[in-house]
């Protein structure tokens, strides 16, 4: 084990975490309304669970459908077989796909895609064959309305015991019926400190940052409208960042005005390669986009001018992304053991080494992190914390009319961006 404070270079590629919702979340919903029959249902008619949305104060038990069962138990992989992955580019290691292929003789065929339109798209169209696919836990009533995915068995799957507690038995699917967490990550603020005077986390709001015209030419938001929004109320201090009022809604609106006046930001997804590069110096981000940044600085530039700002009390945007078995596929079996493969502690912290996107393992802390070398000692606030699942604020699904409202006011700050 390396000393304290000693970082290290872990496997490395491309590795981030780059998707735009950008819009799409409303196609998306809409034609899987469509495919269950219908969209406006009641909370007691046969397709309420096509709208129904899961939260933190509303959970959520799916159903199972009686033609959508789950596999028998005590199955092996068929050896030679091939299993689909659907997946964001750079989102999982190589090495990680390899040492399975190796270990069950299972092929793997990785199929990426872009935006969340476009995979829901492919999914719903069927034919494709996807065995395991990555979503957001927003889409889960919508692939479950759909009968896109099929329930787990989860006697296949005895590593969920090495993850945090809450994600066997998560308010947006109770009992983990249809999912098992993937990664984990917070959204704050990623800064330089040679282009940044100000220590942005001793701020008495440290989101006020991005407002500051002195650094007009080298700010950036995330280019994703729930995401930037939302930061957009946390600066309020109101924490409903799903808000259905059209008052929270013309607050954002006019916010957004200010920031475009203030410091006119690059609004982008590239923060990971942008802030090392010096061609950003602060930017709103995403947790594992900044362990990512330390491996695009430049040579012989060392990590210590990046820093991270994340509420200490959890208070912020704090999310995690899911692992599904998709219904059209061929290889449940496989696509079981796999997901039990990457629930593993050990292959969870050689993929982290990879995505720089923190699996929600038990034995990660802060210290561990730093002293294996997964953070330097200044990034240390990059850790997603379990407790934070329960003070944090989390993106939900919206009524379609609302996400529209707020996809209005996003469009109109872009195109004056």
């Amino acid at each position: 084990m390396k000393q304290p404070g000693a970082w290290r270079a872990v496997e490395r590629d491309i590795s981030r975490r780059t998707f735009l919702k950008a819009g799409g979340g409303v196609a998306a919903a809409a034609g899987l309304l469509s495919a269950c029959g219908g969209g406006t249902a009641g909370p007691g008619s046969p397709n309420a669970s096509a709208v129904q949305i899961a939260s933190p104060t509303n959970p959520v038990r799916w159903p199972i459908h009686d033609d959508v069962p789950m596999i028998a138990s005590g199955l092996k992989p068929e050896a030679g077989s091939t299993l689909k992955i659907y997946n964001y580019a750079d989102y999982l290691s190589p090495r990680v796909i390899k040492n399975f292929e190796r270990d069950y003789s299972v092929n793997v065929e990785l199929a990426t895609f872009n935006d969340t339109e476009e995979a829901i798209g492919k999914i719903a169209s069927g034919g494709l064959g996807y065995d395991i696919y990555f979503p957001s836990y927003d889409q889960i009533g919508k692939l479950v309305a759909a009968k896109l995915v099929q329930p787990l068995n989860q006697d296949y799957l005895a590593n969920i015991s090495s993850v945090w507690p809450q994600f066997t038995d998560p308010w947006y699917d109770l009992g983990w019926q249809y999912s098992v967490p993937y990664t984990t990550y917070t959204t704050g603020v990623g800064w330089r400190t040679d282009q940044v005077n100000t220590d942005v986390a001793s701020l008495p709001n440290p989101y006020d940052a991005l407002w500051d015209p002195s650094v007009a030419d080298k700010i950036a938001i995330i280019d994703d409208w729930h995401v930037a929004m939302a930061m957009v109320l946390l600066r309020e201090g109101n924490y409903d960042i799903n808000s259905e009022s059209s008052e929270d809604i013309a607050l954002i609106r006019t916010r957004l005005l200010e920031l475009a006046a203030a410091t006119d930001p690059k609004v982008t997804i590239t923060m990971y390669n942008d802030l090392p590069a010096g061609q950003l110096g602060l930017c709103q981000m995403w947790s594992g986009d900044v362990v990512n940044a330390v491996y695009y600085l430049p040579k012989g530039q060392r990590p210590d001018i990046l820093r991270y700002w994340f509420p200490e009390d959890g208070r912020g945007m704090v999310d995690n992304d899911l692992m599904m078995i998709l219904a059209g596929g061929q290889n449940p079996v496989a696509a079981h053991y796999f997901l039990n493969y990457l629930l593993d502690e050990q292959v969870s912290l050689a993929n982290f080494g990879f995505t720089g996107y923190q699996p929600p393992q038990n034995v990660i802390n802060p210290t561990r992190l730093v002293e294996d070398g997964y953070l330097p000692e200044n990034l240390r606030t990059a850790t997603v914390l379990p407790e934070w699942f329960d003070s944090g604020t989390r993106l939900l699904g919206m009524p379609i009319e609302v996400e529209q409202q707020w996809l209005n006011v996003w469009q109109e700050f872009k195109a004056g961006a």
